[in-house]
């Protein structure tokens, strides 16, 4: 697959970017090259191959996922100005 300097245009147009007749000749370039890169990307066997989050084999750290309450709402309101049954209270702003 290739692009030619319509395609750069067209594309340059639907992501609303400003692109000049001498950078458009510059991408076409670029972005064959990039596609050229894909293909040769494509024609690798990856078959049977695990997908990995790290080049380095690790295990992911993980906590248990167990529902708590917290037990830290008199701790996040104990510097508020005005609080009632651990919320805050704020004056009513009517404008």
């Amino acid at each position: 697959m290739s692009v030619d300097v319509k395609t750069v245009k067209r594309v340059a147009r639907l992501a609303r970017i400003a692109v000049s007749e001498e950078d458009a000749e510059r991408m076409t370039g670029e972005l064959n090259a990039i596609l050229g890169f894909v293909e040769q990307l494509n024609e690798v066997d990856v078959s049977g191959v695990e997908p990995m989050t790290s080049v380095i084999p690790m295990e992911m750290k993980k906590r248990p996922d167990v529902v708590t309450d917290g037990s830290k709402a008199a701790d996040i309101v104990a510097n508020a100005p005005a609080t009632e049954e651990n919320f805050f209270l704020v004056p009513k702003v009517v404008e």
